[in-house]
């Protein structure tokens, strides 16, 4: 394999699609007005009050930060001579912009109130006859903006449905004026490429990293091994680039990976060479590391969801650390996902690509069946000489198990935690609260799901038929595909208070817990029970004796197409810390062995389990391989919207069906009906090559809705992460 040389792949599911190719219906209208414009008789750039303007290209064309669709353009103001210097493209600014009767397509009126926003261009001239208002005020000479950055929001704006105000408010962070005023530090020469080190683990690591160094655009599903050592392989990746005389660019999920990453980066590379971005970091600092980026001061960026629009100078290699993490998702509008906005940074700076973890998604897996991406793994004698050994507790075994139904601990777990706790720490994984119930057979365990669109089916309250999470259709003569049995049941619910039981039952050994209230970072290598909830595991010094994974069904029960993918990410993430088979590390999940996920995790094969499950939603028409949108709101809020907009010819509308109502009290999620009222949820799903077209539609319908005014709104996102 030559990661030098990068696939050439078109596809609607591949990042090389970049967004909609074709213009939406409101960017046509818009170019058509300006056509009619540009016939008419145009005069000189002038205010209202006559002040003098620059003498050169005296037209400012700003984004204003209005974030609502059906102003999602730019409009023109003019240059004042005062503010000719610092009006420079890229600025922030504040004018003045319309409100109510003053509400004008230009800003060529001095009413209303002053609002912020972005200088993206200065012209000669304007496409509009009359005067222009002046702008207001540059609140900083400091360029923000640049086209690179601009050019991305606006892709990721178009791909989400949002608008480009939106996208620039997640862009680019608030300002301030002591961090403007620090200077920069001057840059670094770019350091000696380094040793491939660890990468040697697997087939092509080292062509990898080399082609990084000199300066090639490789593109990679990176699986990696069990254990600490993929901090130290990002590292060397991001040292390659620089090495080449580029940037590079590392998102993570949450603070703990950053700080680890960073250790890492500072160990191989010494301090000053790259920057972190967290919102962990205080307002002034992260703006100030922000500002080295953008300067050119740092060439490598690490950092948290927010870094993923970091502008890194020559960027050469965008990466990813654990794609299939919550926390790479943005909760504010549009709700871009990081991986998706690091593809459309590779196919728009024609960088290199990382997509790393210890477990594999199925967009990971896509990448790589589409040819865009390669394959970095390891051979499997390297993956069982790394991982530890994996034994399984089922519902046959619970049974049979006396001690765990008076202790709720099967005796394997308790001999496994006891022969552990003799050589050091034992991690106990318990799932979070509050999953809902879903429907499954009772035989083969296999997911129940709507003959016509393939949804979930749900019991009712009324104890009647199944229902359709999707289209909300009946089911009342169900039976599975995959045994023919007609029992049901429901899917485990909840987490086992656990750290009661296990206190009692090892009296001398002291329980440390980690969860939502308190993640620990690390433990010591004594013995001790690390009770934690997914995702909260702290690493132990030394690695885990042994772990237990308790109460499997209640992740792989849960309402969501990503359950099975989902447990077993969660699972190999726990296990990924525990010391390999070699040196004793022993792990037990209580789960149905027979299980897909469960089978998985025994044969430490994620990437087999994606590819599986690629396969199976490609022929049942899931995402990735389709795209979907949500539209949910008041049911005639819904129904209006479905009625006024111009889907594409192949789209699918499924539902409505109603969502559960949010309790009084409990907080609310993005896309969430407010505490105590009912909404109803519509999905519409299109095949490959129309994602972009149906983005397109559903702006173009919401920026009418929103430009009428007066009407209930609409809650519109693309590729929702929940959707059954």
């Amino acid at each position: 394999m030559d990661f030098g040389k990068n696939a050439s792949v078109s596809s609607e599911n591949g990042p090389a699609d970049g967004g909609a190719r074709d213009a939406p219906p409101e960017q046509l209208a818009l170019i058509r007005e300006s056509v009619r414009r540009a016939k008419a008789p145009r005069a000189k750039p002038r205010t209202w009050r006559g002040a003098a303007l620059a003498k050169e290209l005296p037209v400012a064309r700003v984004l204003v930060d209005k974030g609502v669709l059906h102003l999602d353009r730019y409009f023109d103001y003019a240059v004042p001579e005062e503010l000719d210097a610092d009006a420079q493209p890229g600025v922030r600014v504040r004018v003045r912009f319309g409100a109510g009767r003053h509400r004008v397509r230009e800003g060529r009126r001095e009413g209303g109130g002053l609002i912020d926003g972005f200088l993206v261009e200065r012209l000669a001239e304007s496409d509009y006859s009359g005067p222009l208002a002046a702008l207001a005020q540059v609140v900083s000479p400091e360029p923000v903006l640049g086209e690179e950055l601009l050019g991305l929001a606006r892709a990721v704006a178009d791909r989400y449905a949002g608008s480009l105000a939106d996208v620039l408010q997640l862009a680019v962070p608030p300002r301030n004026a002591r961090a403007e005023q620090r200077p920069s530090p001057e840059p670094l020469p770019p350091p000696p490429a380094p040793e491939a080190g660890s990468w040697e683990r697997y087939e092509r690591g080292a062509a990898f990293v080399a082609s990084l160094a000199s300066g090639g655009a490789p593109r990679a599903v990176w699986n990696a091994l069990p254990g600490p050592g993929w901090a130290e392989e990002l590292a060397r990746a991001v040292a390659a680039t620089l090495a080449s005389g580029r940037g590079a660019l590392v998102v993570l999920p949450d603070g703990r990976t950053v700080a680890r990453a960073d250790a890492a980066l500072t160990s191989l590379l010494g301090e000053g060479r790259h920057a972190v971005l967290t919102a962990d970091a205080g307002p002034e600092k992260r703006y100030a590391q922000w500002l080295a980026v953008r300067r050119g001061a740092v060439r490598a960026v690490v950092g948290t969801r927010a870094a993923m629009f970091a502008p890194v100078r020559d960027l050469g290699l965008v990466a990813l650390w654990d794609d299939g993490d919550d926390s790479h998702s943005e909760p504010h509008a549009p709700q871009p996902h990081a991986r998706e906005v690091l593809l459309l940074r590779a196919a728009q700076d024609k960088c290199a690509f990382l997509l790393g973890g210890w477990s594999c998604t199925v967009e990971a897996a896509q990448l790589v069946e589409s040819g865009w991406a390669r394959p970095l793994v390891a051979a499997r004698d390297q993956v069982r000489a790394s991982a530890p050994l994996v034994r399984t507790v089922g519902d046959g075994d619970l049974a049979r198990d006396e001690a765990a139904r008076a202790a709720r601990l099967p005796t394997l777990a308790w001999q496994i935690v006891k022969d552990g706790l003799r050589d050091g720490p034992v991690l106990v994984q318990v799932p979070r609260r509050g999953y809902a119930p879903r429907m499954a057979c009772a035989a083969c365990r296999a997911p129940a799901r709507c003959r016509h669109c393939s949804g979930p089916l749900a019991a009712q309250e009324s104890g009647s038929a199944l229902r359709c999470g999707w289209c909300g259709r009946e089911e009342s003569g169900w039976h599975c595909p995959e045994c023919g049995s007609f029992r049901l049941r429901a899917q485990v619910v909840g987490a086992r208070r656990t750290a009661e039981e296990l206190g009692r039952a090892f009296p001398a050994v002291p329980v440390r817990t980690s969860g939502r209230e308190h993640v620990l970072d690390t433990v010591p290598g004594a013995p001790a029970l690390v009770v934690s909830t997914p995702g909260a595991e702290p690493v132990a010094e030394g690695g885990y004796a042994a772990a237990l994974l308790l109460d499997g069904w209640a992740m792989l029960g849960r309402p969501d197409l990503r359950a099975g993918e989902d447990a077993l990410r969660r699972w190999i993430a726990a296990c990924a810390l525990v010391r390999p088979q070699g040196a004793g590390g022993t792990v037990v999940v209580v789960a149905e062995p027979t299980l897909r996920p469960v089978q998985a995790l025994v044969r430490w094969d994620p990437v087999g389990h994606a590819v599986r499950e690629l396969a199976e939603r490609a022929e049942l028409g899931f995402p990735p391989v389709s795209r979907m949108a949500s539209v949910s709101g008041r049911p005639e809020a819904v129904a209006g919207f479905l009625r006024a907009v111009v889907l594409p010819r192949q789209a699918e509308v499924l539902g409505p069906v109603p969502l559960p109502v949010t309790p009084a009290g409990r907080p609310r999620r993005a896309g969430a009906p407010p505490p105590g009222e009912h909404w109803e949820r519509a999905l519409v799903r299109v095949p490959p090559g129309s994602g972009a077209a149906l983005a397109g539609a559903l702006k173009t319908a919401q920026a009418a809705r929103m430009a009428r005014g007066g009407e209930e709104a609409v809650w519109v996102r693309i590729d929702p992460p929940d959707i059954g």
